[in-house]
Protein backbone atom coordinates (compact mmCIF):
# COMPACT_ATOMS: atom_id res chain seq x y z
CA UNK A 1 0.00 0.00 0.00
CA UNK A 2 1.42 3.41 -1.25
CA UNK A 3 1.37 5.92 1.25
CA UNK A 4 1.55 9.34 -0.46
CA UNK A 5 3.52 11.87 1.01
CA UNK A 6 2.57 15.14 1.92
CA UNK A 7 3.70 18.90 -0.08
CA UNK A 8 6.66 19.83 0.43
CA UNK A 9 6.88 23.51 0.98
CA UNK A 10 7.91 24.85 -2.01
CA UNK A 11 4.69 22.64 -3.75
CA UNK A 12 2.40 24.75 -1.69
CA UNK A 13 4.19 27.87 -2.67
CA UNK A 14 3.63 26.93 -6.20
CA UNK A 15 -0.03 25.70 -5.32
CA UNK A 16 -1.40 28.68 -3.89
CA UNK A 17 0.87 30.71 -6.83
CA UNK A 18 -0.79 28.62 -9.21
CA UNK A 19 -4.35 29.03 -7.52
CA UNK A 20 -3.88 32.82 -7.60
CA UNK A 21 -3.73 33.93 -10.92
CA UNK A 22 -7.57 33.57 -11.50
CA UNK A 23 -8.49 36.68 -13.25
CA UNK A 24 -11.44 37.12 -11.03
CA UNK A 25 -9.57 36.69 -7.56
CA UNK A 26 -10.11 39.59 -5.19
CA UNK A 27 -8.14 38.75 -2.11
CA UNK A 28 -4.62 40.10 -1.48
CA UNK A 29 -1.94 37.36 -2.07
CA UNK A 30 0.22 36.28 0.90
CA UNK A 31 3.45 37.10 1.49
CA UNK A 32 4.50 34.28 2.63
CA UNK A 33 3.79 32.57 -0.57
CA UNK A 34 6.09 34.65 -2.64
CA UNK A 35 9.43 34.36 -0.03
CA UNK A 36 12.85 34.62 -1.75
CA UNK A 37 16.37 36.06 -0.85
CA UNK A 38 16.18 39.56 -0.41
CA UNK A 39 18.41 40.62 -2.57
CA UNK A 40 19.60 39.34 -6.14
CA UNK A 41 23.49 39.62 -7.91
CA UNK A 42 22.74 42.74 -10.74
CA UNK A 43 25.78 41.49 -12.34
CA UNK A 44 24.20 37.75 -13.21
CA UNK A 45 22.68 36.09 -16.23
CA UNK A 46 18.86 36.51 -14.61
CA UNK A 47 17.29 35.59 -18.27
CA UNK A 48 15.36 39.23 -18.70
CA UNK A 49 13.39 40.25 -21.67
CA UNK A 50 13.66 43.43 -22.14
CA UNK A 51 12.83 45.97 -25.38
CA UNK A 52 15.74 47.29 -28.05
CA UNK A 53 14.25 50.72 -27.15
CA UNK A 54 11.51 52.52 -25.67
CA UNK A 55 9.32 52.69 -27.98
CA UNK A 56 9.40 48.99 -28.78
CA UNK A 57 7.90 48.82 -25.49
CA UNK A 58 4.36 47.12 -24.92
CA UNK A 59 3.52 48.41 -22.08
CA UNK A 60 -0.80 48.01 -22.54
CA UNK A 61 -1.00 44.68 -20.23
CA UNK A 62 0.52 46.35 -17.72
CA UNK A 63 -2.20 49.25 -17.83
CA UNK A 64 -4.80 48.19 -19.64
CA UNK A 65 -6.85 51.68 -18.59
CA UNK A 66 -4.41 53.48 -20.43
CA UNK A 67 -4.35 51.92 -23.78
CA UNK A 68 -5.01 54.12 -27.03
CA UNK A 69 -8.02 52.65 -28.98
CA UNK A 70 -7.21 52.08 -32.27
CA UNK A 71 -3.50 52.25 -32.69
CA UNK A 72 -2.46 48.08 -33.69
CA UNK A 73 -0.32 45.94 -33.09
CA UNK A 74 -0.94 46.38 -37.32
CA UNK A 75 0.74 43.37 -39.66
CA UNK A 76 3.79 44.60 -41.16
CA UNK A 77 5.19 45.00 -44.63
CA UNK A 78 8.44 45.28 -46.17
CA UNK A 79 8.78 48.41 -45.55
CA UNK A 80 6.78 49.09 -41.72
CA UNK A 81 7.95 47.30 -38.48
CA UNK A 82 4.63 45.71 -36.22
CA UNK A 83 2.75 48.66 -34.45
CA UNK A 84 3.28 48.85 -30.59
CA UNK A 85 -0.09 49.79 -29.55
CA UNK A 86 0.43 52.95 -27.06
CA UNK A 87 -0.84 54.28 -23.54
CA UNK A 88 -3.14 57.66 -23.25
CA UNK A 89 0.08 58.86 -21.54
CA UNK A 90 3.65 58.05 -20.55
CA UNK A 91 4.82 56.31 -17.31
CA UNK A 92 6.58 59.25 -15.42
CA UNK A 93 7.18 57.62 -11.76
CA UNK A 94 9.86 54.60 -11.55
CA UNK A 95 10.57 52.70 -8.32
CA UNK A 96 13.32 51.15 -8.83
CA UNK A 97 13.77 47.72 -6.56
CA UNK A 98 10.57 48.37 -5.65
CA UNK A 99 10.11 45.44 -3.17
CA UNK A 100 6.68 43.98 -2.28
CA UNK A 101 4.66 47.41 -3.84
CA UNK A 102 4.52 49.06 -0.48
CA UNK A 103 5.35 52.52 -1.94
CA UNK A 104 3.83 52.22 -5.32
CA UNK A 105 0.29 51.18 -3.53
CA UNK A 106 0.41 54.44 -1.08
CA UNK A 107 1.37 56.32 -4.02
CA UNK A 108 -1.29 55.35 -6.33
CA UNK A 109 -3.84 57.45 -5.39
CA UNK A 110 -1.64 60.40 -3.99
CA UNK A 111 -0.08 60.02 -7.58
CA UNK A 112 -3.52 59.66 -9.70
CA UNK A 113 -2.91 61.71 -12.53
CA UNK A 114 0.41 60.09 -13.46
CA UNK A 115 1.48 56.30 -14.23
CA UNK A 116 3.95 54.61 -11.86
CA UNK A 117 6.18 51.80 -12.59
CA UNK A 118 7.73 49.29 -10.15
CA UNK A 119 10.75 47.58 -11.42
CA UNK A 120 12.37 44.37 -9.27
CA UNK A 121 14.50 41.84 -10.49
CA UNK A 122 13.79 38.61 -7.84
CA UNK A 123 10.85 37.02 -9.63
CA UNK A 124 8.85 35.82 -6.70
CA UNK A 125 8.90 38.90 -5.38
CA UNK A 126 7.79 41.11 -8.80
CA UNK A 127 4.51 37.98 -9.16
CA UNK A 128 3.77 38.81 -5.28
CA UNK A 129 3.54 42.68 -6.95
CA UNK A 130 1.76 41.70 -10.06
CA UNK A 131 -0.96 39.72 -8.08
CA UNK A 132 -1.79 42.15 -5.17
CA UNK A 133 -2.19 45.21 -8.34
CA UNK A 134 -4.49 42.78 -9.90
CA UNK A 135 -6.16 41.75 -6.96
CA UNK A 136 -6.52 45.33 -5.65
CA UNK A 137 -7.86 46.64 -8.98
CA UNK A 138 -10.40 43.98 -8.73
CA UNK A 139 -11.04 45.09 -5.35
CA UNK A 140 -11.72 48.80 -6.65
CA UNK A 141 -13.37 48.03 -9.96
CA UNK A 142 -15.68 51.08 -9.35
CA UNK A 143 -13.00 53.38 -8.35
CA UNK A 144 -10.96 52.64 -10.84
CA UNK A 145 -8.27 52.86 -8.31
CA UNK A 146 -4.93 51.44 -9.04
CA UNK A 147 -4.82 51.21 -12.45
CA UNK A 148 -2.09 53.55 -12.66
CA UNK A 149 0.30 51.27 -10.79
CA UNK A 150 2.17 47.90 -11.95
CA UNK A 151 5.23 46.25 -11.77
CA UNK A 152 7.77 44.86 -14.20
CA UNK A 153 10.82 42.16 -13.24
CA UNK A 154 13.79 44.02 -14.62
CA UNK A 155 16.94 45.01 -13.46
CA UNK A 156 17.35 48.44 -14.00
CA UNK A 157 21.24 48.54 -13.75
CA UNK A 158 21.57 47.50 -17.15
CA UNK A 159 18.50 48.45 -19.05
CA UNK A 160 17.25 51.70 -17.64
CA UNK A 161 17.86 53.23 -20.97
CA UNK A 162 15.60 50.77 -22.62
CA UNK A 163 12.40 50.99 -20.91
CA UNK A 164 12.70 55.27 -20.80
CA UNK A 165 13.19 58.12 -22.87
CA UNK A 166 15.41 61.27 -22.37
CA UNK A 167 13.51 63.04 -19.91
CA UNK A 168 10.70 61.04 -19.09
CA UNK A 169 10.81 60.46 -15.82
CA UNK A 170 9.61 62.88 -13.22
CA UNK A 171 10.40 61.11 -10.15
CA UNK A 172 12.71 58.27 -9.48
CA UNK A 173 12.94 55.88 -5.91
CA UNK A 174 15.44 54.46 -4.45
CA UNK A 175 14.04 53.13 -1.04
CA UNK A 176 16.22 50.66 1.31
CA UNK A 177 19.04 49.72 -1.47
CA UNK A 178 21.40 47.10 -0.81
CA UNK A 179 23.98 47.93 0.74
CA UNK A 180 26.56 45.81 -0.18
CA UNK A 181 28.94 46.46 2.85
CA UNK A 182 32.05 45.00 1.38
CA UNK A 183 34.25 47.35 -0.74
CA UNK A 184 34.55 44.93 -3.13
CA UNK A 185 30.55 44.83 -3.64
CA UNK A 186 30.32 48.29 -3.70
CA UNK A 187 30.20 48.66 -8.10
CA UNK A 188 26.98 46.90 -7.33
CA UNK A 189 25.34 49.78 -5.57
CA UNK A 190 22.33 51.35 -6.93
CA UNK A 191 24.09 54.78 -6.95
CA UNK A 192 27.19 55.22 -8.87
CA UNK A 193 28.28 58.31 -10.97
CA UNK A 194 27.66 55.99 -14.15
CA UNK A 195 23.89 55.06 -13.16
CA UNK A 196 23.72 58.62 -11.91
CA UNK A 197 24.25 59.34 -15.87
CA UNK A 198 21.38 57.04 -16.80
CA UNK A 199 19.37 58.48 -14.20
CA UNK A 200 19.68 62.11 -15.18
CA UNK A 201 18.95 60.59 -19.17
CA UNK A 202 15.67 59.48 -17.97
CA UNK A 203 14.82 62.03 -15.99
CA UNK A 204 13.24 65.93 -16.75
CA UNK A 205 14.68 68.81 -14.96
CA UNK A 206 13.47 69.68 -12.17
CA UNK A 207 12.34 65.86 -11.46
CA UNK A 208 13.19 64.55 -7.93
CA UNK A 209 15.25 61.11 -7.28
CA UNK A 210 14.59 60.54 -3.78
CA UNK A 211 16.89 58.02 -1.35
CA UNK A 212 16.43 56.17 2.15
CA UNK A 213 18.02 53.70 3.53
CA UNK A 214 18.41 52.46 7.28
CA UNK A 215 22.52 52.01 6.23
CA UNK A 216 24.22 55.46 7.43
CA UNK A 217 27.84 54.27 5.27
CA UNK A 218 25.01 53.99 2.29
CA UNK A 219 23.45 57.14 2.92
CA UNK A 220 26.33 58.86 2.85
CA UNK A 221 27.60 57.00 -0.45
CA UNK A 222 24.53 57.96 -2.21
CA UNK A 223 24.78 61.71 -1.02
CA UNK A 224 28.43 62.28 -2.36
CA UNK A 225 28.17 60.52 -5.37
CA UNK A 226 24.79 62.35 -6.63
CA UNK A 227 26.10 65.74 -5.01
CA UNK A 228 29.26 65.21 -7.06
CA UNK A 229 27.37 64.58 -10.63
CA UNK A 230 26.53 67.76 -12.52
CA UNK A 231 23.21 66.87 -13.21
CA UNK A 232 21.85 67.14 -9.42
CA UNK A 233 21.42 69.25 -6.82
CA UNK A 234 20.33 68.34 -2.89
CA UNK A 235 17.02 69.27 -2.37
CA UNK A 236 17.06 71.45 0.87
CA UNK A 237 15.94 69.90 4.36
CA UNK A 238 12.80 72.32 4.52
CA UNK A 239 11.44 71.02 1.01
CA UNK A 240 12.01 67.79 1.43
CA UNK A 241 10.34 67.47 4.92
CA UNK A 242 7.33 69.20 3.16
CA UNK A 243 7.10 66.46 0.70
CA UNK A 244 4.12 64.45 0.44
CA UNK A 245 6.31 61.90 -1.55
CA UNK A 246 9.16 61.81 1.31
CA UNK A 247 6.44 61.33 4.39
CA UNK A 248 5.12 58.50 2.45
CA UNK A 249 8.23 56.75 1.74
CA UNK A 250 9.25 57.17 5.46
CA UNK A 251 6.49 54.95 6.17
CA UNK A 252 5.22 52.67 3.74
CA UNK A 253 7.69 50.77 2.61
CA UNK A 254 8.12 47.20 3.71
CA UNK A 255 11.88 47.60 4.62
CA UNK A 256 10.76 51.28 6.33
CA UNK A 257 8.27 49.36 8.63
CA UNK A 258 10.64 46.70 9.90
CA UNK A 259 12.99 49.82 10.42
CA UNK A 260 10.29 51.19 12.08
CA UNK A 261 9.50 47.94 14.61
CA UNK A 262 13.25 47.29 15.06
CA UNK A 263 13.27 51.42 16.29
CA UNK A 264 16.36 52.17 13.85
CA UNK A 265 17.34 55.45 12.15
CA UNK A 266 16.26 56.16 8.55
CA UNK A 267 18.22 58.69 6.38
CA UNK A 268 16.54 60.19 3.47
CA UNK A 269 18.33 62.57 0.73
CA UNK A 270 16.30 63.97 -2.42
CA UNK A 271 18.34 65.52 -5.52
CA UNK A 272 16.59 67.65 -8.24
CA UNK A 273 17.52 66.99 -11.94
CA UNK A 274 19.34 70.33 -13.20
CA UNK A 275 18.53 71.80 -16.74
CA UNK A 276 21.71 70.54 -19.18
CA UNK A 277 23.68 73.25 -20.07
CA UNK A 278 23.63 74.69 -23.37
CA UNK A 279 25.93 73.89 -25.54
CA UNK A 280 28.60 75.87 -26.46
Amino acid sequence: MSSQHPPTKRQKRDDYRKAHKDDNIAQLPKKKFYRQRAHANPFSDHQLTYPASPDLMDWTSYYPAYITPNTGPEEPNDHQETRIKQLSKDITVADIGCGFGGLLVALAPKLSDELLIGMEIRTQVTEFVQDKIKALRSQNADSGLYQNIACLRANTMKFLPNFFRKGQLSKIFLCFPDPHFKARKHKARIVSLTLNSEYAFAMKPGGIVYTITDVEDLHKWMVKHLEEHPSFERVGREEEAEDECVKIMMVETEEGKKVERNKGDKFVACFRRLGDPPWP
